[in-house]
């Protein structure tokens, strides 16, 4: 069974606290950062299915951005697996509309590889 630490069974321990708790850090090896961006035709077929909306929620929005959010935090786990890390602390996500008419939106992980 994979660990409920990680997305993808890479291993590498994704965590948004400084720490993972019992297991100090033996090394800080760098910033890692991961970005998925949603373009806009995503978005016409995301409202073409609005009509999924229950109790108030968009079930194809929800899942285009969980599917986003994924893909980010996997390349960021995949940059710190090339650097020698088992862990990645202090994650952040980010959510970031760009393109200049905001047609796009930006899901962008980052934090800091570790060897433990």
């Amino acid at each position: 069974m994979p660990s409920p630490w990680n997305s993808d069974n890479t291993g590498i321990i994704v965590t948004t606290t400084h720490a993972v708790e019992g297991r100090p850090a033996q090394e800080y090896l760098g910033i890692v950062t991961g970005e998925a961006i949603i373009g806009a035709n995503m978005f016409r077929d995301i409202f073409a299915g609005i009509r999924d909306i229950v109790g108030g929620r968009a079930g194809s929005y929800e899942k285009v951005l969980k599917q986003a959010r994924h893909d980010a935090i996997t390349e960021m786990q995949e940059e710190a697996q090339k650097l020698g890390a088992n862990a990645v602390i202090g994650v952040d996500l980010d959510y970031e509309v760009i393109g200049d008419t905001g047609s796009m939106l930006m899901v962008s992980a980052s934090g800091t590889a570790v060897r433990l």
